[in-house]
Formats: C-alpha cells, structure tokens, sequence
C-alpha cells in the first residue's frame, strides 16, 4: 500500500473511532447512574454488547470512507460522511448528558435519513463502500426503536 493510500486508511478508521471515544466520554458517566435508572424494553441489549458492536461499525464506516477517498475528492461524499458523524456524536450528548430521549430521538430519526443518502450517494461511487453501511444502517434503526422505547416508557 503506498504512504499516501496508508495515510487516508488510518485518517478513515481514525475519524470514526475518535467520535466513539468522544460519545464514550458522555455516555459512560451516565451507565450506572440516570441510564441505570430508566425502565428500558425487553429487547434491550446488555450494556456489555456496546462497545463491541460500535467499534466494528466505526471501524467499517472508516473503510467505506478510505474506499470512496481513494476514488474521488468531490466534497459531497465527505460532507455527507461528516454530517452523519457529526449527529452520531450529538446523540450520545443529547440522549446521555443531557438526559434527554425526546431530542435525541429527532437527532437519530436525521442520523438515518442522512445515512441513508450517503448509502445512496456512496453506492453511486463504489457499491463495496456502500454495501459496508448497511450494518451501520441497520444498528441506528434498531437503536432509534430502542430510543424511541425508552421515552415512551420514561
């Protein structure tokens, strides 16, 4: 792999990674304390499956962004990719600093409406790059019903 190439890979995988230790950082005070607290649905995941889960998925949304990088420079694939990170590290502020479930449900119901498009937008570019967002996709699904759960039970 040339240098320039190994560059982009490790600012790709980076990127992603720092917003999960930046959400890490809001949601990990709030665990054993107000999120503790909560009644939560049957079908919510242990607190141990987390971490392991968004590390694979920020690990595969940096690929899919190295893969469109090492394709094109055109500013829309990484507005797109940035917007989309940017409401995926509000979430964790909004859902567990701020205690706030309401809000946080709009920031993730934009979150998989912007996924979505940069699926589409990235599939147009290189289908690989796409098809490696729909585990992503499928997560903040799953996570927006269980937002969604856990403020009409709150």
């Amino acid at each position: 792999m040339k240098r320039e190439s190994f560059l982009r890979l490790s600012i790709s995988i980076f990127l992603p990674l720092l917003v999960g230790f930046i959400g890490s950082y809001f949601t990990t005070p709030a665990i054993d304390s107000w999120y503790f607290e909560l009644n939560k649905p049957s079908f919510n995941p242990p607190n141990y499956l987390f971490a392991p889960v968004w590390t694979m998925l920020y690990i595969l949304m940096g690929t899919s962004l190295f893969l469109i990088w090492e394709r094109t420079r055109e500013k829309v694939y990484f507005v797109i990719f940035i917007a989309q990170i940017f409401l995926n590290s509000t979430w964790s502020i909004l859902f567990f600093a701020m205690e706030s479930p309401g809000i946080a449900l709009l920031n993730i119901a934009l979150l998989i409406v912007t996924v979505i498009y940069m699926i589409v937008l990235f599939y147009k570019k290189y289908k690989i790059a796409a098809y490696l967002l729909i585990p992503y996709l499928l997560w903040i699904i799953f996570a927006g019903v269980l937002n969604y759960s856990i403020w009409i039970l709150n």
